[in-house]
């Protein structure tokens, strides 16, 4: 397998006068942490990521509509066969070297707001990571998926980092995709524009069916949380009660994050509007 290295890309972004400066430190930290890409891309048993398979791929979801295949994003994959550019478009448009469009769950839809400094700093992780010997198989769509998500990216920024709500909706919409999760599923995907955050999302697993819940301030959402509660339910996985909380909510990846970041995250959360479980679709 041919390898491309980053100095290539680090020279193009320059170039065209991007402002990117990517760094291993900062994808260890968003693929380990917040992004928690292991959360799809890691083979899972019933109390979480299977040791030594770490971004080997998964089943993911099956429906009557399709089954979704993560794949194994590994070095011992296809993946080693792209470019920096290459892979940095399919994690951020959804479209591979071949021109084929990555289908859901992957949320393409946020990944696209991923500012250039982040998404190659993802890749510069991947390429480090341990190669693991793992096919877990091909996605199938029995819906037409879209030829594209939209225009080729061009130059992202992120939002100045600190424990705003203005970084909140970078790290819960294009870094962690909480947003995804936490809204109702329409006919076209999540419905993350008109029901941000409502909950009702299934997702199936060897932990049984879990539905997502209401993250919005509405009633039956996060309002009678404190922040101390809701920075233990997103890094513990722990109900105020006690209780423990399911998978697959990545509690072990959040636990990686910084208090700013976390702390950024809720106070964006308590921002949204208020929704009925599951923006009051039936």
């Amino acid at each position: 397998m041919k390898y491309i290295p980053l100095l290539s890309t680090a020279l193009a972004l320059i170039a065209v006068g991007a402002t990117a400066e990517p760094s291993l430190e900062r994808g260890t930290y968003l693929v380990e942490g917040p992004a928690a890409c292991g959360n799809c891309h890691s083979p899972m048993g019933p109390e979480g990521p299977v040791p030594d398979m770490h971004l080997s791929g998964r089943l993911v979801e099956e429906t009557p509509d399709f089954t979704a295949i993560a794949p194994n994003i590994t070095p011992a994959s296809r993946v080693a066969e792209w470019s920096d550019e290459e892979l940095a478009r399919a994690i951020r448009e959804g479209v591979r070297p071949d021109g084929s469009v990555i289908g859901p769950p992957m949320p393409i839809a946020l990944y696209r707001g991923l500012s250039d400094d982040d998404v190659m700093s993802m890749v510069l992780y991947l390429r480090q990571v341990p190669p693991v010997e793992n096919d877990p198989g091909e996605s199938r769509y029995d819906i037409p998926l879209p030829p594209s998500y939209g225009p080729p990216v061009e130059n992202v920024s992120a939002p100045e980092r600190g424990p705003t709500a203005e970084y909140g909706a970078y790290l819960a919409g294009p870094v962690a995709h909480c947003i995804e999760c936490h809204s109702p599923m329409g006919p076209q995907g999540p419905m993350t524009d008109s029901h941000t955050g409502a909950g009702g999302f299934e997702f199936h697993g060897p932990w049984g069916t879990v539905i997502a819940p209401n993250i919005t301030s509405g009633e039956d959402g996060i309002a009678e949380y404190s922040d101390d509660e809701l920075r233990a339910m997103i890094t513990q996985g722990v109900r105020p009660d006690g209780e423990a909380m399911s998978p697959p909510m990545p509690f072990g990846s959040y636990a990686k994050m910084t208090e700013e970041d976390v702390s950024a995250i809720i106070a964006y959360l308590r921002q949204l509007p208020a929704l009925p479980m599951g923006g009051g679709l039936e």
